[in-house]
């Protein structure tokens, strides 16, 4: 696949089929993803990738928590600031308004809303999915140099005719997650990742991006 066309066709995928993704395909992904680059060649990230019974745990540990109305776990970073102000706050409106549209559900039914979202401790069905963490120790440029990990990977399964979806949503279940993969103390969680191929038939629509005049500005020496 053309680098531009991956790219361009990656997306948030929330609809997979339950069909397998092979080891092998998942390691040349993560082997090539490892070249990303990170400052002073540090490479901050530590994944964990579960399929099978280890993923099929997750998912039942989290379930039984939502069930339950078990609280989320103590946030180990803020994910959003406090008050999100213009043009991001818009932004993540319209994001809102675009998803939940296209299922269906009302901007004031928030029990359908929260339906909606705790599809995300099931990974959306997807077979495979990735828990991304980094060291405690790390500063905001560690940060950045994993988002470029993990958009490394995203573009990579694009490469391979897999989607995927990242997922800081995780965090707020981290405790389960650590029950099943015991990553060591000093680590935390940042986000999920579901891996999969997509459910053609769900059907969702893409989520738009900001013109580039919005976020570009060229200083031509011309």
């Amino acid at each position: 696949m053309d680098v531009y066309e991956a790219v361009t066709s990656r997306r948030a995928v929330r609809a997979f089929t339950d069909r397998p993704v092979p080891k092998q395909t998942l390691e040349r992904v993560l082997s090539a993803a490892a070249w990303a680059p990170s400052g002073s060649n540090i490479q901050p990230w530590r994944a964990y990738v579960l399929t099978g019974a280890p993923l099929a745990e997750v998912k039942k540990r989290a379930g039984e928590r939502l069930a339950a109305g078990d609280a989320w776990d103590e946030p180990e970073y803020e994910q959003y600031p406090t008050a999100l102000e213009s043009p991001y706050r818009e932004r993540r409106s319209a994001f809102g308004r675009q998803r939940y549209g296209a299922l269906g559900i009302a901007r004031e039914d928030l029990e359908a809303r929260q339906r909606a979202a705790s599809a995300n401790w099931d990974c959306f069905g997807a077979p495979a999915a990735l828990f991304c963490y980094i060291d405690r120790g790390m500063g905001s440029p560690q940060w950045a140099d994993i988002g470029m990990f993990l958009q490394s990977v995203m573009v990579l399964l694009r490469a391979e005719g897999l989607h995927s979806c990242p997922q800081m949503a995780w965090a707020k279940f981290h405790r389960s997650v650590a029950e099943v993969v015991s990553p060591p103390k000093e680590l935390m969680l940042f986000c999920g990742m579901s891996i999969g191929h997509e459910d053609g038939a769900a059907g969702r629509p893409r989520t738009e991006r900001a013109p580039l005049e919005e976020t570009v500005t060229f200083v031509d020496g011309l």
